[in-house]
């Protein structure tokens, strides 16, 4: 691993526990980093400068998260367009399909059309989303063990390996709490990240379901890099400058 890999790796798990912590002092991370303090003030000023934290004296403290409501409040914000990136997600679903789906509450807007296709096996962390399948058993539905996570009401953790053993997946849609060209798509719970990320690894394509808030925004840890995503659906609102840079990374993005 390069010097300059090593350096951006570390600035953004420092974002991360950051956004985690809501405040940490220099001694605490050069501690957790095993670093000088002298290393930790210049990644602090260098991330500062880029509007990622802000300094306080003797340490800094995290501006990058957005408050992480409950489930039911966040299934009731942008709903409207929250249905159609769902139902255009869905759209991209076959007869026969093996999937993946995460807690987000635009993952759950994808089940009513999902519920139209037969022969569908979906593999799911969360909650919700096996709940809402009850009533529909034509789709056979897998979920990988884990700790509840209670704020997304999903199993988090690091998927057993012996469960996915054998499983190709076909397509993964992910929600996000943020999307930037350089971090990707970013999460907050590192539990929920570690989960993310070992689904991506495990499906063929990845896609992007968010709303035009979380345009521009980081928030604690990356899952997927831009080069991982295939696509990206979310509303007309999302700024157009960003949307063009996303799609320079060679990602199309769908605007419902």
């Amino acid at each position: 691993m390069g010097k300059e890999h090593r350096l951006a790796e570390r600035r953004q798990n420092i974002i991360g526990v950051l956004t985690e912590a809501g405040h940490l002092s220099v001694t605490d991370l050069s501690a957790r980093f095993d670093v000088s303090e002298v290393t930790i003030r210049q990644d602090l000023q260098a991330l500062s400068e880029q509007g990622l934290l802000q300094r306080t004296r003797g340490g800094a403290l995290s501006i990058n998260a957005m408050p992480e409501f409950s489930f039911d409040v966040r299934q009731h914000q942008q709903a409207t367009e929250k249905a159609r990136i769902g139902q255009a997600a869905a759209e991209l679903v076959h007869y026969g399909d093996t999937i993946f789906l995460d807690a987000s509450t635009t993952a759950q807007a994808m089940i009513p059309h999902l519920k139209r296709l037969s022969e569908l096996t979906i593999v799911t962390n969360s909650l919700r989303v096996a709940m809402s399948l009850l009533d529909a058993a034509h789709i056979h539905v897998l979920m990988p063990g884990g700790s509840l996570r209670r704020t997304s009401i999903s199993l988090v953790g690091q998927p057993q390996c012996d469960f996915l053993e054998g499983v190709h997946l076909e397509i993964g849609f992910f929600g996000a709490r943020g999307i930037s060209v350089a971090e990707g798509l970013t999460d907050a719970g590192l539990e929920e990240v570690r989960m993310k990320r070992s689904m991506v690894e495990r499906c063929r394509r990845i896609v992007g379901v968010l709303d035009s808030r979380k345009w521009g925004k980081v928030s604690a840890s990356t899952f997927a890099d831009l080069e991982q995503v295939d696509i990206i659906i979310t509303d007309r609102d999302a700024p157009p400058t960003l949307v063009s840079q996303v799609k320079n990374h060679h990602v199309d993005v769908i605007l419902v």
